[in-house]
């Protein structure tokens, strides 16, 4: 499967009395069925690790392009209408601000360890606390209830997997608890955000901004208003688009699927 198709259902499950394995590219297993596949004696795979720097690298560039303004920036820059490049055209500041990581996985940890270095106040929300080692080594400070970590963040980016807990897990409410001057990323999946709910905090400035590699759905209409928005940067769901990468996903698959027609343990196998 690439780019979640083709769509694994029971009709396409029936045709494929002989189907032993399912490789999925990436790491989101939301698009599959695990109880029917495995019905059917279906083993999937996935590739969560080789995504994992791609991503963290795209949730740094969407933080920094945000709040430098670096789109408006390039707009203004090459725009035939610029006649001088106004003095207080001001973004904020990443270096020492508070980032709010919800959902501190593989791809979540990357992102604190490059924050670090940007010498960022480092707060996480997970289902599990990272051991007191993982913490310090980037300077992690865990929040129990994500409700303390909105309200302390300059940045607060999404890192989680869409399951039933995680949908719309950033709705109203939780757009409200942030500070007005925060800026929301995503690069999870676009269905852990209320997209209209977003949209309403950035129209009342309830928010400052928002960074998305994700929405729902993909690509959004054209007449969306997040597309017309200056304080919205939305990319085409590319967190782990690199050419070494997608030959390491492509490759990864190859061997899940090796291995599940010869009976063997199969790499990466979501159980």
């Amino acid at each position: 499967m690439w780019y979640q198709k083709p769509v694994i259902s029971e009709e396409l499950l029936q045709s494929l009395p002989n189907l032993k394995i399912v490789a999925s590219s990436g790491v989101g297993i939301d698009h599959l069925d695990l109880n029917l596949l495995s019905s059917y004696g279906v083993k999937v795979s996935n590739t969560p690790f080789v995504v994992s720097t791609d991503t963290a690298d795209l949730g740094m560039a969407l933080m920094l392009a945000s709040s430098r303004r670096l789109v408006e920036g390039h707009q203004m820059a090459v725009s035939p209408d610029t006649e001088y490049f106004p003095a207080d055209w001001l973004g904020a500041e990443v270096s020492g601000a508070t980032l709010g990581i919800v959902g501190m996985g593989t791809i979540g940890y990357k992102v604190a360890q490059r924050a670090k270095a940007f010498e960022m106040k480092i707060l996480y929300h997970n289902r599990n606390q990272r051991t007191k080692e993982e913490e310090s080594a980037v300077g992690a400070t865990y929040c129990k209830k994500i409700d303390d970590l909105l309200q302390q963040s300059d940045f607060v980016l999404l890192s989680v997997n869409l399951t039933p807990q995680t949908h719309k897990l950033i709705g109203k409410r939780e757009l409200e608890l942030m500070k007005p001057t925060a800026t929301l990323i995503n690069i999870s999946r676009g269905l852990v955000v209320d997209q209209d709910a977003l949209v309403e905090a950035l129209q009342n400035k309830a928010v400052n901004a928002a960074a998305l590699d994700v929405t729902y759905p993909e690509p959004l209409p054209r007449d969306h208003p997040l597309l017309k928005m200056k304080n919205v940067i939305i990319t085409p769901h590319i967190g782990s688009a690199t050419k070494k990468t997608r030959r390491l996903m492509m490759e990864n698959m190859t061997e899940s699927i090796q291995a599940g027609l010869r009976g063997l343990p199969v790499p990466n196998e979501v159980l």
